[in-house]
């Protein structure tokens, strides 16, 4: 399950996409039109700009700005940013992976390997998501 702030994120993106020859857009302008907490979104765009997704501008017009087409930001970045692994197991993980600590045979276990493909088809999916797609499908 998606966390709020991840939600929020990912809301705030679209909003930027979906605005993109108005940028750079002010917080105070996400915030309300998307009906975020102002504190609370002021830290998810942070951590947007900190991981080189949003640019920032800063002055009287400032606000952020996408760092890269709308088609090249991708779900699964985002939710790994917020949320961590998308993995049902730690044994399984791109980025956070961890033994399980029961585990007797890694190599062997059906449970990894069953883990390990819904993780690749999870992961193959969210990466083909774009802001783009999310964009393309509100305005139907």
């Amino acid at each position: 399950m998606l966390s709020k702030k991840t939600k929020y994120a990912i809301n705030a993106l679209v909003f930027i996409a979906k605005n993109k020859d108005e940028q750079p857009i002010s917080v105070s302008r996400i915030s309300e039109e998307q009906n975020i907490s102002l504190k609370f979104l002021e830290s998810i765009l942070t951590e947007l700009k900190n991981a080189r997704i949003l640019n920032s501008t800063k002055g009287k017009y400032g606000g952020y700005s996408l760092n890269a087409p709308p088609d090249e930001i991708n779900m699964a970045k985002i939710m790994r940013l917020f949320d961590g692994a998308i993995a049902l197991l730690p044994c399984v993980t791109y980025e956070f992976y961890e033994r399980c600590e029961e585990c007797v045979d890694e190599e062997n276990c059906g449970i990894r390997q069953i883990a390990m493909e819904i993780r690749n088809e999870t992961v193959k999916r969210l990466k083909a998501a774009t802001l783009t797609d999310i964009v393309k499908r509100e305005k139907i």
